[in-house]
């Protein structure tokens, strides 16, 4: 009898062992995006780029933010994280900062600097 009830406690002791462990894993993956902070991802547009249209559209995708702007005016993203916004350029040399911010303080920027050759 004893040789049984030891048995069913050492199952218990591995169960509840394995699901804490499980519960501790996953909470670790799911905070993973939390401690990372913000991302920005610019898809449209490389630096270094030579074009002749003076009205250029960045798209992109913003990961974990609170609040995003370009040229220091707040742009918008879609429940996915895409923005999507249009911008006139200067004749010759410009540069275009996107800034994003997240809940916890935390920020990441592009630079994009391009030229528009007229």
């Amino acid at each position: 009898m004893t040789q049984k009830k030891d048995a069913k406690t050492w199952i218990r002791i591995i169960f509840f062992t394995v699901l804490v462990l499980v519960i501790l894993g996953y909470s670790g993956f799911q905070a993973r995006k939390i401690l990372e902070g913000p991302e920005l991802k610019v898809t449209s547009l490389k630096t270094g780029a030579v074009l002749k249209d003076p009205l250029v559209e960045i798209k992109g995708v913003a990961y974990n933010i609170k609040e995003i702007s370009m040229d220091d005016r707040p742009i918008y993203i879609d429940e996915k994280g895409n923005f999507n916004e249009k911008l006139l350029l200067f004749p010759g040399y410009n540069i275009i900062k996107l800034k994003a911010g997240d809940k916890f303080g935390k920020v990441t920027s592009k630079t994009l600097e391009v030229t528009l050759d007229k």
